[in-house]
């Protein structure tokens, strides 16, 4: 495999500034070990005005062979023949990726100590590889790299044999890319769309493929048009981690949009206290207005959708009338600490087979959602952006449809009461919008008309005569034309004694973290 990357300069800022970039002295030519071979870099050219480093990465296929257990090309079971003599060796794969990032490991983190301000400035690049595995064509390729900032992106098929122009083209493009980037960012690029084309990995693709995807697509990947397909493909179409590393590149773009630190999104732990640790009546409230409301509707298998720390899954899992709780949540640190808060290791084997965590987003259909008795959303869907809205009601009302769905959400008009909150301000600076009782109401009764449901609503916390309860809440129950008798007898829980107003209560109610991002 080779490859082949190149600058210009001028004299006071020469060429050979990308021996510094790369970390690697122009008259030097050296040679690194690699699993499965060694990876030779060398400059074929290096002046003030143009400089030229190639990698060139001779393949040991026996070696490939063995540490692929026996395996053919991409895991697959091989001829034995194929097994040695196959496209690797010359081919730009992944192979080639895992050298760039073994041989130029601080060139792809943008690390130059000795040139700072040209690691991070654009260079004019020039970046040759003759043959690159590209499943879908030249015109894939050009789809991928088009709108990473590169002027021309040239990609040529490579015929089968130029002596029979009628054999047609084969699956390998000669690919040349110029442009003005930074040289990590190329570098990125070439890292993690070399394996998509060829749409192969040497090696099997563990969970911590999904942090390596993120960090190398760190600044293009979440709003590149064709996410999914490189995802996909990066990841082997392993479902599961697909699904974690698009959910994980939408926080980033809701970061990036709103022009905050990734943290302040995935904040669904609180990093400086636990908020189940200190007062929180109307938080309590809550859970109990919602626990009473799923005992009258008999429900034994529940899911807690947008679960956070898992203060309503405890809760549940301390009822035995609740024989399965199923939490998930899109934030995989929120669950590590639900995990933890639950003593999910430590849990007896009967206890253990009433409860999971999943993760997941409400803003796909996931099959797992479905044949349950109801589902919890409290304190969810005000950390969606509107226009999300519709996905999470076809996920939980169209396609996971329990038998009973409860939805607790801010009622901002008794925001006013807050005496601690500024005028204007929502409860939790990670909420998208906070309703009105009219406006939930409106939102509630047009879900229930399109999805066979039908609604009523409950106050959550004090009843203010004039601007109603802090919570308000919307119990859904499916009709009898989805198997459900509307008649059926049930029990009407008792509304929660309301609990005087005071100003510690409204310090608590308006900081704390009131549900996760879905």
């Amino acid at each position: 495999m080779f490859l082949t990357i190149s600058t210009t300069g001028t004299p006071e800022n020469p060429a050979t500034d990308l021996g510094f970039l790369l970390h690697k002295h122009p008259d030097n030519a050296q040679a690194f070990s690699t699993a499965y071979g060694t990876a030779h870099v060398f400059y074929p050219e290096a002046s003030a005005e143009r400089c030229t480093a190639a990698l060139l990465l001779e393949v040991d296929p026996v070696a490939l062979v063995r540490r692929g257990k026996g395996k053919g090309r991409g895991g697959a079971p091989d001829t034995a023949l194929a097994q040695y003599v196959n496209d690797r060796p010359y081919a730009a794969s992944s192979l080639l990726a895992v050298a760039l990032s073994t041989v130029f490991k601080s060139a792809l983190r943008g690390v130059c100590n000795a040139l700072p301000d040209r690691a991070a400035a654009p260079l004019p690049l020039r970046v040759e590889l003759p043959a690159v595995p590209a499943r879908g064509g030249a015109e894939l390729v050009r789809t991928l790299f088009e709108p990473l900032g590169w002027a021309q992106v040239d990609a040529r098929p490579v015929p089968l044999d130029e002596s029979f122009p009628e054999w047609g083209d084969s699956r390998y493009v000669r690919l040349v890319l110029q442009g003005e980037l930074r040289l990590r960012d190329a570098l990125r690029q070439l890292y993690v769309l070399l394996p998509v084309l060829d749409d192969a990995k040497h090696y099997w693709v563990a969970p911590d493929e999904v942090d390596k995807l993120l960090r190398a697509g760190e600044g293009w990947l979440a709003d590149h048009p064709e996410q999914k397909l490189i995802t996909s493909r990066y990841l082997s179409r392993r479902w599961s981690l697909t699904r974690q590393a698009m959910d994980r590149l939408e926080l980033i773009r809701l970061a990036e949009a709103d022009d905050l630190r990734l943290e302040d999104v995935d904040n669904a732990v609180d990093e400086t206290s636990d908020t189940e640790d200190r007062p929180v009546p109307l938080a309590v409230q809550r859970r109990e207005a919602v626990l009473a409301e799923l005992h009258a509707a008999g429900a034994s298998r529940v899911l807690d959708l947008g679960c956070g720390q898992g203060q309503l899954v405890q809760a549940l899992l301390q009822d035995v009338r609740f024989t399965e709780i199923v939490g998930m949540d899109v934030s995989v640190r929120a669950l590590a600490v639900a995990a933890r808060r639950l003593r999910l290791d430590r849990l007896g084997e009967r206890q253990a087979s009433r409860v999971s965590l999943v993760q997941g987003s409400l803003a796909y259909t996931d099959k797992r959602l479905t044949g349950y008795d109801a589902a919890v959303l409290s304190e969810v869907i005000e950390h969606l952006d509107p226009p999300r809205l519709p996905a999470l009601e076809h996920a939980v009302f169209g396609t996971a449809r329990p038998g009973t769905v409860l939805v607790t959400t801010p009622n901002v008009e008794y925001n006013v009461r807050w005496e601690t909150l500024p005028a204007g301000r929502v409860r939790h600076a990670d909420h998208r919008f906070e309703w009105t009782r009219a406006e939930f109401r409106t939102w509630a009764a047009s879900v229930a008309e399109r999805h066979g449901y039908r609604v009523r609503f409950a106050p959550v916390g004090p009843d203010d005569p004039e601007v109603g309860p802090p919570t308000q809440m919307a119990v859904f129950e499916r009709t009898a034309a989805d198997g459900t008798a509307p008649d059926a007898p049930r029990h009407t829980p008792a509304d929660p004694a309301p609990r005087p107003r005071d100003e510690p209560q409204a310090r608590t109610d308006a900081t704390e973290k009131e549900g996760e991002n879905a």
